[in-house]
C-alpha cells in the first residue's frame, strides 16, 4: 500500500447517504486530518456552492471542512473554461447557483446574447424555453459544454433525472457532442490534481460508484479505492475488466 499524500473523495454513497451518516467515513476523514493528509471532496454536483457543502458536511456530519476542501463540477466547469477562455467571455448557462457563481467569480459574463459558451447542470427549475434557447445557440455556432453525464439522482422519491439527462436532450437536438467535465471525464481529475499541487501518483480517488469515481482514477492514471457502502455491488465489479486498485466493505478498514 502506497503512502498518498492527497485523498480526492466522493460525497453520496462515500460520505454520507443523503441525509444519513456513514460514521465509518467520517472516522476515516478525522484520521485524514491528523496524519497531514490532504483531503478534496470530488463531487459532481454542479448545484451547491463549495461552502454549503463545507457547512452541510460540519453540521449535519461532524466532518470539519472548510470551502477549500470541496471541489464541485461547477468549480472545475469553471477552471476549465478559464484555461481556454478569455477572461469576459459570455457563457449562456443552464443550471442552478453553484455553476453561475463559478462562472461568474471567474470574470465570466452570463447571457444568451450571442455567448461563445452553452453550459449545461442539472436544473432543477429547467423549462422548454431553456432548452430551446441552447439549442438554437448551440446550432449557431456556441461551444457546447456538460458539467456532467449523470443520468440519475437518488432522492427520497427514487432515482430522478441529473444533469447528464438534461445534456443528453440538448446533444440529441443539436446533433452535437459536448466536451464533458465531471467524474468519469479526464477534465475534473486534471484540474483537482492542479488544485491540490499533487502529481497523481500522490493521490488516490475514494469512492461508491465504479462507473464514476473509479473508472474517472483509471481515465486519469491514479490509484484508486472502492469502498461498498454506496452504488457499486461485489458482484457487479467484479464483472469489471479494469478493477479498482483497492477494494474495501467500509472505511475503518483502510490503513493510513
Amino acid at each position: 500500500m502506497k503512502d498518498y499524500q492527497g485523498y480526492f473523495i466522493d460525497l453520496d454513497g462515500t460520505t454520507y447517504k443523503g441525509k444519513e451518516r456513514i460514521p465509518a467515513a467520517g472516522r476515516f476523514i478525522k484520521r485524514l486530518q491528523e496524519a497531514g493528509k490532504e483531503v478534496l471532496f470530488v463531487t459532481n454536483n454542479s448545484t451547491r456552492t463549495p461552502d454549503f457543502v463545507a457547512e452541510n458536511l460540519r453540521k449535519n456530519h461532524d466532518i470539519n471542512v472548510t470551502a477549500e476542501n470541496v471541489y464541485t463540477t461547477a468549480i472545475a466547469t469553471a477552471d476549465y473554461l478559464r484555461s481556454i477562455a478569455p477572461a469576459k467571455s459570455k457563457i449562456y448557462v443552464i443550471g442552478e447557483s453553484g455553476l453561475k457563481l463559478a462562472l461568474e467569480k471567474r470574470g465570466f459574463i452570463l447571457t444568451d446574447d450571442q455567448p461563445e459558451y452553452v453550459v449545461v447542470g442539472l436544473d432543477t427549475s429547467v423549462t422548454y424555453e431553456k432548452l430551446e434557447k441552447a439549442v438554437l445557440l448551440i446550432r449557431s455556432g456556441a461551444k457546447f459544454i456538460g458539467t456532467n453525464a449523470d443520468s440519475n439522482l437518488p432522492n427520497e422519491r427514487g432515482m430522478v433525472p441529473g444533469a447528464g439527462s438534461i445534456v443528453k436532450l440538448i446533444e440529441y437536438a443539436t446533433q452535437t457532442k459536448p466536451v464533458m467535465i465531471g467524474k468519469p471525464e479526464v477534465i475534473i481529475m486534471k484540474m483537482a490534481l492542479e488544485r491540490v499541487q499533487l502529481p497523481k501518483e500522490k493521490v488516490i480517488m475514494v469512492g461508491d460508484n465504479y462507473h464514476t469515481d473509479i473508472e474517472a482514477a483509471i481515465n486519469v492514471g491514479m490509484d484508486s479505492l472502492l469502498v461498498y457502502t454506496g452504488l457499486s455491488r461485489p458482484e457487479e465489479v467484479i464483472k469489471e475488466k479494469i478493477q479498482p486498485t483497492y477494494k474495501v466493505n467500509n472505511l475503518d478498514e483502510w490503513k493510513i
